[in-house]
């Protein structure tokens, strides 16, 4: 089974669910992208806004000035680095300061991007979300009705790329968790399940994001400073599935336990 690549996240904001305000000056967001390279991360996501439910909403201009310093650092060290935004004002300066990876949580789903991106070569995480706004929202959903919603969704942005000719190839599918797909935990355990029928049904890379979120935080009934086994837990499953990419807060201890599992299993 082959190793996922680890994602690094770093948060440039106030108020993350996990770790707002703590990397929001520009030498402490380096400093920790740093120390998540030498952890184990094969790619560093830079968020200059959260998309918690109740997130402040933060001004294109005030998340390329968050940007620009830590991206510049980043790029300049060779690391490969992911941009984690939805105004297409911000998405294209990543791509003019050189990120090999756009994350969009909202699918890509404005049209004034498309001639941009079908210009581009960096990769796309196109993510599926309940809500349509730049933050998750605090829904219900039915675990037996999600997975038909997120092929739909996927199907469609797709078909929409393919006609603006953005290749097909290039795209990264996350399915969402946590408040992405609703507040009823079984929701996003039903979605970790399904991994494997995500990959086939569209033949592309799948990436998981269940670090610290909502849906563990509810089964094991800890905070997010505590979840660390549990997100652990939901990674090395995520990667059993199939998972290409996993996101996470903590890529030194997913290195660890993946180290560990091969080793057991070799």
């Amino acid at each position: 089974m082959l190793r996922p690549r680890i994602v690094g996240i770093v948060n440039i904001t106030e108020d993350s669910f996990s770790d707002g305000g703590r990397f929001l000056a520009a030498a402490d967001a380096i400093q920790h992208a740093d120390d998540l390279l030498a952890g184990g991360a094969d790619i560093i996501e830079l968020g200059p806004a959260s998309s918690a439910p109740n997130a402040v909403l933060v001004p294109p201009t005030e998340q390329i000035r968050r940007l620009a310093p830590v991206l510049e650092s980043m790029i300049s060290k060779g690391a490969a680095v992911a941009v984690d935004a939805t105004d297409t004002s911000v998405q294209r300066f990543a791509l003019s300061a050189g990120a090999a990876y756009l994350n969009d949580i909202r699918g890509f789903a404005d049209p004034a991007m498309y001639d941009g991106l079908a210009r581009s070569s960096c990769r796309l995480i196109a993510m599926h979300s309940v809500s349509t706004g730049q933050t998750a929202s605090m829904v219900d959903m039915e675990p037996d009705k999600i997975f038909h919603r997120i092929i739909e969704f996927f199907e469609r942005l797709l078909a929409r790329a393919g006609k603006n000719g953005i290749a097909r190839e290039r795209f990264i599918l996350d399915p969402g968790m946590g408040f992405f797909l609703g507040t009823n935990p079984e929701v996003s355990l039903t979605v970790l399940r399904k991994i494997p029928d995500l990959r086939r049904r569209f033949g592309l890379p799948v990436m998981i994001s269940v670090s610290r979120k909502s849906f563990l935080r509810n089964i094991v009934g800890r905070s997010a400073e505590q979840a660390g086994a549990a997100t652990i837990a939901a990674e090395l499953f995520a990667w059993e599935q199939g998972a290409d990419y996993i996101r996470t807060h903590d890529p030194g201890a997913l290195r660890d336990a993946i180290t560990v599992l091969e080793r057991l299993r070799s």
